[in-house]
């Protein structure tokens, strides 16, 4: 028995007459009444009673129509799910992260995502950008956002969004009543940064901008480590906007006034040769996001 011979029986019964059923699945008679007498003798038992008014179903016929009719539906509901996943609206979508962007800017964009996407299931997975790198290659996740960028041949990294830089530092600190911060007025300070050297290099390059040469106490992990040091010590530390998101007690966040500009960088990166429609369905999710931070700014 198979999908085609289920299809004839279910015209035939729901017609109840052979020469109807024949016209609606564009058939000539003979041939249909012979797969029925096939499907009857494959099964053993009658599937109908033919009548001078057409084909009455039996018992067992009443019983496999009711299969029939559940059998069609999943195989149309099975296609109707292949297609939907061949589109990049069905399945589940593994995303790497990592840092402070979490409460921002990724967190916009998956909202983003997942509005349009709802039968998509996400799944993030938070790991430094060595251990991110390997979960692409093993295909364990298909994009990673993060901050520092691998410089990997098979890896492609698109910009996300630039985030405007902010002071963390102690509610009990002198400076932390200043509503605006001139970053000349840090000068002496302690600064806690990640241990990416981006951190340290965009520390370094800020001070010295301003006429002082920075003093770094012990590196934290990231971002988030380096807010939370400043918490428990006399630092203070750079953070993107997003971090304003995330209140730590005892810690308060204030915008700085500078000469020029800075900003810290947000990228996602994935295989080169990844055709995964999930993977492109978000990509267009971040484009639109980037192109509509671009014209806002």
């Amino acid at each position: 028995m198979d999908l085609r011979q289920l299809s004839y029986f279910v015209a035939v019964a729901e017609e109840r007459h052979l020469g109807r059923a024949a016209e609606r699945l564009h058939l000539s008679q003979p041939p249909l009444s012979r797969q029925i007498q096939a499907l009857e003798s494959e099964l053993g038992v009658q599937l109908f009673d033919r009548t001078p008014r057409g084909m009455e179903l039996t018992q067992a016929g009443e019983a496999l129509l009711r299969d029939a009719r559940n059998i069609r539906g999943m195989v149309e509901q099975a296609a109707h799910r292949a297609k939907r996943a061949g589109l990049g609206q069905l399945g589940r979508l593994d995303i790497g992260v990592y840092g402070s962007a979490i409460f921002g800017p990724v967190a916009e964009v998956l909202a983003r995502f997942r509005a349009t996407h709802s039968d998509v299931e996400l799944m993030l997975h938070y790991a430094q950008t060595p251990a991110q790198v390997l979960a692409l290659r093993q295909g364990r996740v298909l994009l990673v956002f993060e901050r520092l960028l691998p410089d990997e041949a098979d890896i492609q990294v698109e910009h996300v969004t630039s985030e405007s830089l902010w002071l963390a530092l102690n509610e009990r600190h002198p400076l932390a009543e200043t509503p605006v911060i001139h970053f000349e007025a840090l000068r002496g300070q302690t600064w806690t940064v990640g241990s990416s050297p981006e951190a340290a290099a965009t520390t370094l390059e800020l001070c010295r901008r301003h006429g002082f040469e920075p003093r770094f106490a012990t590196p934290c992990g990231d971002v988030i480590m380096a807010s939370l040091q400043a918490n428990i010590s006399s630092t203070v530390t750079l953070v993107p906007g997003s971090m304003t998101n995330v209140r730590f007690p005892g810690i308060v966040y204030r915008p700085l006034k500078m000469q020029g500009k800075a900003c810290m960088d947000l990228h996602c990166f994935y295989l080169k040769d990844e055709r995964s429609p999930l993977l492109h369905a978000l990509l267009e999710t971040v484009r639109e996001f980037r192109d509509e931070q671009v014209n806002a700014g």
